[in-house]
C-alpha cells in the first residue's frame, strides 16, 4: 500500500483522551477528566427535537443552518455580548464548536503561514495548524499573570508570515480570562498587522467573576476576528454537536463553501433542540453555572490548603492547580494518581510544552466526587 499523509501520521493522539481510557478499564474512579457537563441535556430541550421529529422535520436545512435559529443566535450575542452579526450573511451553524475551528483553518491559511497559538491551550488547536501544513508559532501563558496573553507577547510573537491567532477565553484548560481593558491593550497590535483572529468562545456564558468580553466588541478590528461558539458547554448539549461561526460577509461566504461541500448541513433535530435552548434554555444555564461557582470554590479551597497552588479561576469548569512542588512530572503524577488512589486527572503538559507542572481537573463532576477526590488526593501527597 501506498503511504498515508505524513501529516496526519505523525500526529499525536490527544492526551486527554489516553488517562481516560486507562480509568474506563478501573473500579471506583474518581474523574476529573473529559471537559463534559455532568447535568443532561434538560428535557425541555430534548423535548422540542423529538417534537420536530414527529412533525416530519428530518430533511436537510439550508447550509447555514435554519434561519429561525441563526436569527435567534444573532439576537443572543447582541443582548449578551455587544457583538453584532447579519443572521442571512454573517452567521453558519456547524457540527459543534470543532468544525468552526477547522472551517476557519482551512479558509484563512496557506502552507507556510504562521498561526500564533497560546501554551497551555486547548489540544485541538496545535493539531489544526499542523494538519493545514501551517506553522504554529506559541506564546507562553504564564501563572504569575492568571494566564492572560500579554501585549508584548503578542507583539514579539507577528511575523510577516503570521496569518492569524487563535484565542480561546474562558480558557481551557486554565480557567483564565481576559477583560475588556485586557483586550484593549491588544486591538492596536492586531489592528496594524492586519491579522485575523480566531476566537473560541464556547465557555463564554461560563464567566463567573466580571463580564464576558471579546474581540468581536471592537468595531476597528471586528472584521479580522472569527467566532467559534455553541451550544455544548453551557446548554449541557455536548452530544447534540451544534455550535456556529460569526464572522464579516465574505469569510463567512467562503467558509459556508466549505460547509456544504463536507457537511451540507448541521443535524435538523439538533438545530430545533438548540432553538428551545435559546429561546427558554438560559434559566437553565444560569443554575447550572451556579453550582458550577460553588465546585469551584471548594476545589480551588482544598487544593490551595493542600499546598498545591491553585488560580482562582474565572471561567470554564477546570482548575489547572500548580503540582511542580512534589517533584513529579505531569505525567508521573497523574499516572500515579490514578494508579494508587485511581483519581483521574489531566497532564497539563498535554496542553502544551508549559503546561509541564500543572494538572488540569475538571468540577463538572459532583460535590460529592469533589470531596472524595480532594481526600484521595491529600492521601496520595502524603505518600510520595
Amino acid at each position: 500500500m501506498k503511504p498515508i499523509n505524513p501529516t496526519i501520521e505523525k500526529l499525536k493522539p490527544s492526551g486527554i483522551r489516553k488517562f481516560f481510557d486507562l480509568a474506563n478499564t478501573m473500579e471506583n474512579v474518581i474523574s476529573f477528566g473529559v471537559g463534559e457537563p455532568d447535568f443532561d441535556t434538560p428535557w425541555h430541550i430534548c423535548e422540542n427535537a423529538v417534537y420536530s421529529l414527529s412533525k416530519g422535520k428530518t430533511h436537510y436545512t439550508a447550509n447555514r443552518g435554519l434561519l429561525e435559529l441563526r436569527k435567534l443566535i444573532a439576537e443572543f450575542h447582541e443582548v449578551r455580548y455587544n457583538q453584532f452579526y447579519d443572521p442571512e450573511k454573517e452567521i453558519v451553524v456547524t457540527v459543534g464548536g470543532s468544525e468552526g475551528i477547522d472551517l476557519a483553518m482551512r479558509t484563512l491559511v496557506e502552507e507556510g503561514d504562521e498561526v500564533i497559538v497560546m501554551d497551555p491551550n486547548y489540544v485541538a488547536y496545535l493539531p489544526a495548524v499542523e494538519m493545514a501544513k501551517a506553522i504554529p508559532v506559541p506564546i507562553t501563558l504564564a501563572e504569575e499573570n492568571e494566564f492572560k496573553l500579554k501585549p508584548e507577547a503578542l507583539l514579539a510573537a507577528i511575523s510577516p508570515k503570521t496569518k492569524a491567532i487563535i484565542l480561546n477565553f474562558p480558557s481551557n484548560p486554565t480557567g483564565g480570562v481576559m477583560t475588556r481593558e485586557d483586550y484593549e491593550k491588544l486591538v492596536p497590535i492586531i489592528l496594524e498587522a492586519g491579522i485575523y483572529v480566531i476566537s473560541d468562545e464556547i465557555y463564554a456564558e461560563l464567566t463567573f467573576d466580571g463580564e464576558f468580553a471579546s474581540l468581536a466588541q471592537f468595531p476597528e478590528i471586528r472584521d479580522q476576528v472569527i467566532v467559534i461558539n455553541g451550544f455544548s458547554k453551557a446548554f449541557a448539549m455536548t452530544g447534540w454537536r451544534l455550535g456556529y461561526v460569526l464572522s464579516n460577509p465574505f469569510l463567512s461566504s467562503q467558509m459556508t463553501k466549505i460547509h456544504q461541500y463536507i457537511i451540507m448541513s448541521a443535524p435538523t433535530p439538533a438545530q430545533y433542540a438548540a432553538i428551545e435552548a435559546l429561546l427558554h434554555g438560559l434559566p437553565d444555564v444560569s443554575s447550572m453555572k451556579a453550582e458550577y461557582l460553588n465546585r469551584r470554590n471548594l476545589l480551588v479551597s482544598r487544593l490551595n490548603r493542600m499546598g498545591l497552588k491553585t488560580n482562582m479561576p474565572k471561567g470554564t469548569f477546570y482548575v489547572f492547580p500548580n503540582i511542580s512542588g512534589t517533584g513529579l512530572d505531569s505525567e508521573t503524577f497523574c499516572s500515579r494518581l490514578l494508579e494508587d488512589q485511581h483519581v483521574a486527572c489531566v497532564p497539563g503538559n498535554a496542553f502544551g510544552e508549559h503546561g509541564e507542572g500543572f494538572m488540569r481537573m475538571s468540577y463538572a463532576c459532583s460535590l460529592d466526587d469533589i470531596k472524595e477526590g480532594c481526600d484521595r488526593i491529600e492521601a496520595f501527597l502524603k505518600r510520595i
